[in-house]
């Protein structure tokens, strides 16, 4: 299996291109060629940083706990004391 980047949370999105172009898969390292269904991960969202990916692979990576998405990751994060309770002094 192929490595990606650490990221704590990934943008993923379905994607088909009209493009005749090839990539290489991050998450199994084979070819995948850019006219057929595939998907675009993005680590956080940074669309700079973008991979085309096979859809049966990132599918595999999202039920292993691999690619957790922005939501996922927000909901694991301890939530900050609120305004009131910081004014009060109640933290």
């Amino acid at each position: 299996m192929a490595k990606v980047e650490q990221a704590r949370w990934w943008a993923i999105r379905p994607v088909r291109s009209r493009k005749p172009a090839t990539y290489r898969c991050p998450l199994c390292g084979l070819r995948l060629h850019a006219m057929s269904d595939h998907m675009l991960i993005s680590p956080e969202g940074d669309g700079d940083r973008r991979r085309h990916a096979h859809g049966e692979c990132v599918l595999a990576a999202r039920e292993a706990g691999r690619l957790p998405l922005e939501s996922e990751w927000r909901a694991t994060r301890p939530r900050p004391p609120s305004l009131w309770r910081r004014l009060t002094g109640r933290v």
